[in-house]
């Protein structure tokens, strides 16, 4: 009787939910779109009922559509927007505060205040990460602090934390399960990735109930069944990762030095490091890729703020397009030296600079600048961003001569040839794009016996097409310099930028 595999893919901007069959081809796939809130300069919130009811009716709306019962599907898998924070109650299920995204930076002024050289290394060497309001921990804190009663209930043992993973679980399941997977747990900054535990020296630094945490799972593996009224049956949850993890096991990225790029809200480029947890000299984030039968595989990435969500501003903020696919008929005939560059740190620059304080710009107009450039600089800005990031990398001895990418913007052939010009690296597009959904398809599958290794899913992969570099190294070289010279502008103070 069971024949599908159901992905739940909780985003930045959107949820989705996507039918697999064995195969792993998407057999049906519903999507609906949330709001975001920005209450204060710098801070970004979903409302959790926004997360769960979007969630539930994609799902519902998947199945119908699609005419599957519930009885036919094998396992469900969970991908979602990494360090987003959300606190709830234990015996109620609701949430006493929204969800604070991971693009928040409300907590920038509380990480400065800790900034010292020791423990700024104590949190790298125990969790990968870099102290930065980015990741969950202080998230968390800020909420206890800030939310009448919290702590509170916190210290009785009342509350419960979670990034989205963990909340969709609760609610599936009926607040029967309180679990993360490792892949998760490692974007925290309250984990620790070399035993594989919560840190206990962190949860007394960030004031953090152990009782209000999560137990840590494998990727593949056993996280409960969702309640029986939820889809008419219940249905096992045997695969879940964070929206990039997952999106490295869905291009088969299982060998050390393959590394994939997922152009979704943001940017992501995550290279597999194999069994070691590499340090990074250069501030890219060592992570857990994925852990199956007890054992991590670690990657090193680097993270950016803004990738679609610069289109989303060229579309919604400054109403140049009437939606974002528009843009590469646009700029076909733009020259790429057009000496336009938008910098897009509305919410900070990521890796490798880590200044949460710098802001957007846009710099080089002139009287003959139009729309067009403009589109064409905010296009170009992924291309740059991932360049400062493969730098990063070349540095830490890592250079990736083969990308493989996912999200949205991979569809526009304009920004992919430009992507392959200013890396000088070979980029490879999949035939099926969907590779965050496609990752815990994997994994729920390789949990549930329908797939029986990583080496059967590495045949499984295939290429779309293939982008060739074309650009001198001169050129390359060339437009590189200038917007290093632009980034430079928006964040002067800060000794990690060019």
């Amino acid at each position: 009787m069971s024949k599908y595999i159901l992905s739940i893919d909780q985003g930045t901007t959107s949820s989705r939910a996507i039918l697999f069959t064995k195969d792993a081809d998407v057999f049906g796939t519903a999507q609906q779109e949330f709001p975001q809130h920005f209450p204060q300069n710098g801070w970004v919130e979903h409302d959790p009922n926004d997360i769960w009811q979007t969630v539930l009716s994609t799902s519902r709306e998947v199945l119908a559509k699609q005419d599957v019962k519930p009885e036919e599907i094998i396992a469900i898998g969970i991908t979602n927007q990494r360090e987003t924070t959300l606190v709830w109650n234990k015996k109620t299920g609701k949430t006493i505060y929204n969800a604070i995204v991971w693009q928040d930076r409300r907590t920038s002024d509380y990480c400065e205040s800790l900034t010292t050289d020791e423990l700024c290394q104590t949190i790298s060497e125990k969790t990968g990460l870099l102290l930065d309001p980015y990741f969950s921990a202080t998230k968390v804190r800020w909420i206890l602090d800030n939310v009448e009663g919290a702590r509170e209930q916190a210290l009785a043992g009342e509350l419960a934390f979670g990034t989205v993973d963990t909340y969709l679980l609760w609610q599936l399941t009926g607040g029967k399960e309180h679990r993360t997977d490792a892949t998760n747990a490692s974007r925290t900054m309250l984990f620790n990735i070399h035993t594989q535990q919560w840190d206990q020296e962190l949860l007394e630094l960030f004031d953090i109930p152990e009782s209000m945490l999560p137990e840590v799972m494998d990727s593949a593996d056993e996280f409960g069944s969702t309640s029986a009224d939820i889809f008419g049956a219940p249905i096992r949850v045997c695969g879940i990762a964070g929206d990039q993890q997952a999106a490295l096991v869905g291009h088969a990225c299982f060998e050390q030095g393959m590394a994939k790029s997922t152009y979704g809200t943001g940017c992501f480029l995550m290279l597999n490091t194999g069994e070691k947890a590499l340090t990074s000299e250069n501030r890219l984030l060592t992570t857990v890729a994925y852990r199956l039968n007890g054992k991590p595989t670690y990657a090193i990435e680097g993270s950016i703020f803004m990738a679609g969500a610069t289109m989303q501003w060229i579309v919604e903020g400054l109403k140049l397009l009437s939606h974002a696919g528009e843009s590469e008929s646009m700029v076909k005939d733009v020259p790429l030296d057009h000496g336009v560059f938008l910098v897009p740190s509305f919410t900070g620059l990521g890796a490798p600079y880590w200044d949460p304080n710098a802001r957007g710009a846009i710099l080089g107009l002139t009287r003959d600048s139009g729309i067009s450039t403009i589109v064409a600089a905010a296009l170009q800005s992924v291309g740059y961003q991932t360049k400062d990031l493969q730098k990063a990398m070349e540095r830490d001895g890592l250079r990736p001569s083969v990308l493989r990418v996912d999200g949205g913007m991979v569809k526009n052939n304009w920004v992919m040839t430009f992507l392959s010009n200013i890396l000088g690296a070979t980029v490879e597009r999949p035939t099926v794009t969907e590779t965050t959904s496609l990752g815990v398809a994997y994994l729920a599958g390789l949990q549930t016996g329908v797939y029986e290794s990583t080496e059967q899913l590495s045949k499984m992969w295939t290429c779309d097409r293939r982008f060739e570099p074309t650009m001198s190294a001169d050129e390359r070289n060339d437009l590189y310099a200038k917007w290093q010279h632009c980034v430079a502008q928006v964040c002067l103070t800060n000794k990690n930028c060019p």
